[in-house]
């Protein structure tokens, strides 16, 4: 059986270059590409495909909510996600959305074969590095580590980090919160170790995509 498949990426160079890898595989016949959520929703509404490459990072709506979009229109479609995006928020967000597969661009051109014919089949392909979140989510109960790690952060905590993530330093926060500056360096320490985070930036990085402040 041939397997019909849209590659979905908003760089040319990368599309163009998976079409040359794939292209002269044996069974998989590639029916379209897109550059952004609006075409890869058409196009697999179009061309039904039987498996999607997916990339997350597009310049309209993300990958994340075409695959949601595209799943909701086609019940049989097998989406493989193909991104620089390794970590857990992403990995799980695109599970939840509908995708079978989750392969980083940084893997072998054999591991995406191997994705591209699972998925046609049917089955679910993890790459290894991140199978093992699954499972390591499924060991604490259906949570992400990262959302553990924040619920042990006290009401308090919280609020720190807000002020944090705004630019106030350790005075201003005392002085908004009527605690002493040493407090607020303790509760800042327990924050960043809870959240192994390391500078500010990363403490800001962490507050923006978390949805605590705006960018």
């Amino acid at each position: 059986m041939t397997t019909r498949l849209l590659i979905v990426d908003d760089h040319a160079v990368v599309r163009s270059g998976l079409r040359m890898l794939l292209e002269n595989e044996r069974n998989i016949e590639i029916v379209g590409e897109a550059g952004n959520a609006e075409e890869a929703i058409e196009a697999a509404t179009r061309l039904k495909p039987n498996v999607i490459l997916m990339d997350i990072g597009l310049p309209d709506l993300s990958g994340i909510e075409a695959t949601h979009e595209i799943k909701k229109r086609l019940l049989d479609v097998a989406i493989v996600a193909l991104t620089i995006h390794e970590d857990e928020e992403y990995f799980f967000k695109m599970l939840e959305a509908g995708a079978t597969g989750y392969v980083p661009k940084s893997a072998a051109p054999d591991e995406l074969l191997t994705a591209i014919r699972a998925a046609a089949t049917g089955q679910v392909y993890l790459y290894p590095s991140l199978a093992k979140l699954l499972v390591r989510d499924f060991l604490n109960g259906g949570r992400p580590a990262e959302e553990q790690v924040r619920s042990e952060i006290t009401t308090r905590e919280q609020e720190i980090l807000t002020y944090l993530a705004e630019g106030a330093n350790n005075e201003e926060i005392a002085n908004s919160l009527v605690i002493s500056p040493k407090t607020v360096a303790r509760h800042r320490e327990n924050i960043m170790r809870k959240l192994n985070l390391h500078s500010r930036a990363e403490l800001v990085r962490y507050a923006i995509r978390k949805g605590i402040i705006k960018a």
